[in-house]
C-alpha cells in the first residue's frame, strides 16, 4: 500500500500517488527551509576542494620524498571515484554548501580524462602493432604467443623475455613472423622485414631495450621495444621509482637522437602518462591510447586492470586505433594499436 507521505489530495477529496516530480520538489522545499543547509558539511566542502587542487595541481606534488608525486601521477584517474562518495555523502548530511563543492572535483576529473572515457577511434591504418608484457614466469609461453598472433598484427614487440623461454616463441611466432630480433629480454616479430637491429642502452648494464627498422608497405618506420625497470611502493622508502627515472631519461636521449622520422615505442615503461618522470620520453612522443582509444585502457595487472604502464607511443605517425587484447597466462594485458604512416 502507498504511504500517506506519498499520497496527494485531489478536489473531489479522493487521494492518488504522488507523483515522482512533486517528491522532488517536496525534497527541494524541505531542504529550502532548512535553515542549516548552508552551515553543514563543512568538512565535506574543505575534502572536495582539496581533492580538487589535488588533482589541478598533481604536476606539483613534490617527489623529493618517497617519489610521491609519481606515484599519485599513476593512480591519478582513481582519484575521480572520491568524487560519487563525497556526492552521496554531503546528500545524507543535507548539506548544499556540500553538494556545490563537489562539482570542482568533477569539473577538474572530466577536464583532465573526460576525453578518454569515449570512444575516439577509427577504422583504417597501414600497420598494427601489439606490446605486450609476456611475464618472465609465464607458465604457457607458447600459448600466450598464438594468442598474440591471433590479433593479426603486423608488428609484435614483446618484453621479459626469460632466456630459456625464447625458443618458445621463436617456434609459435615464426610461421606468422618471418622476421624478428631478441635482443637481451625483449623482442620484435615482423611480417616485413626488419634491418638495423640493435640494443638501446637504458643505464642498466644489461639489455632492456632495443630498436630495429621495419620496412612496411607504406614506409620504414622505427621501432623500439623497451622494458623500464620496475618500481615498488615500500613503507619506508616509498614509491622507488629512481632507476626506472634513470633508464627514461636515457630512452628519451636515445628517441630524440633517431634519424628516421617514423618512429613507434612498444614496451612497460612501468610508468603512465602522467608520470613526470617519464617526461624524456613523453614529451616527444603521444600516446595512440590518448589519441584514439576506447576507454582507459588499463593493462596492469591482468586480473583486474588499474593503471596502463604498458604503452605504444608514436612520433611522425597517425593513430588510428587502440585497444587492450584479450587476457594471456601473463600478468599483463596485451596492447594494441592501428597507425597510418
Amino acid at each position: 500500500m502507498a504511504r500517506v507521505d506519498d499520497m496527494t489530495e485531489t478536489g473531489n477529496g479522493a487521494a492518488e500517488p504522488r507523483r515522482p516530480g512533486s517528491r522532488v520538489r517536496s525534497l527541494v522545499d524541505r531542504w529550502r527551509r532548512d535553515p542549516g543547509i548552508w552551515r553543514r558539511g563543512i568538512v565535506l566542502a574543505v575534502c572536495a576542494v582539496l581533492l580538487a587542487l589535488l588533482m589541478l595541481m598533481h604536476a606539483h606534488v613534490p617527489n623529493t620524498i618517497g617519489n610521491l608525486g609519481s606515484l599519485t601521477e599513476t593512480f591519478l584517474p582513481w582519484f575521480g571515484v572520491f568524487v560519487p562518495v563525497l556526492l552521496v555523502l554531503a546528500l545524507l548530511r543535507r548539506s548544499a554548501t556540500a553538494v556545490i563543492a563537489v562539482l570542482l572535483p568533477a569539473v577538474v576529473w572530466a577536464n583532465l580524462f573526460g576525453g578518454l572515457v569515449i570512444d575516439r577511434s577509427g577504422t583504417g591504418g597501414d600497420l598494427m602493432v601489439v606490446s605486450h608484457n609476456v611475464n618472465a614466469d609465464n607458465p604457457d609461453p607458447q600459448g600466450t604467443a598464438r594468442s598474440v598472433a591471433a590479433s593479426g598484427a603486423d608488428v609484435v614487440g614483446l618484453v621479459e623475455l626469460k632466456p630459456a623461454m625464447v625458443p618458445a616463441y621463436e617456434r609459435a611466432l615464426a610461421d606468422t613472423y618471418p622476421y624478428h630480433s631478441v635482443q637481451g629480454t625483449v623482442g620484435l616479430w615482423s611480417k616485413h622485414p626488419l634491418t638495423d637491429s640493435r640494443p638501446v642502452d637504458i643505464r642498466l648494464g644489461w639489455t632492456r631495450a632495443m630498436r630495429a627498422t621495419v620496412s612496411a608497405p607504406a614506409g620504414s618506420v622505427a621501432v623500439y621495444v623497451a622494458h623500464l625497470p620496475s618500481v615498488r611502493v615500500k613503507l619506508k622508502a616509498g614509491f622507488t621509482a629512481n632507476q626506472r627515472d634513470a633508464s627514461a631519461d636515457q630512452l628519451g636521449e636515445a628517441i630524440a637522437a633517431e634519424r628516421t622520422h617514423r618512429v613507434i615505442l612498444l614496451g612497460d615503461l612501468n610508468g603512465t602518462m602522467n608520470d613526470r618522470a617519464l617526461n624524456a620520453i613523453t614529451s616527444q612522443m603521444r600516446s595512440t591510447q590518448g589519441a584514439a582509444g576506447d576507454g582507459m585502457g588499463f593493462s596492469w595487472p591482468a586480473a583486474f586492470p588499474m593503471a596502463r604502464i604498458d604503452q605504444i607511443l608514436v612520433k611522425g605517425v597517425e593513430p588510428v586505433a587502440s585497444w587492450s587484447l584479450p587476457r594471456t597466462e601473463s600478468d599483463h594485458l596485451p596492447i594494441a594499436a592501428r597507425v597510418t604512416l
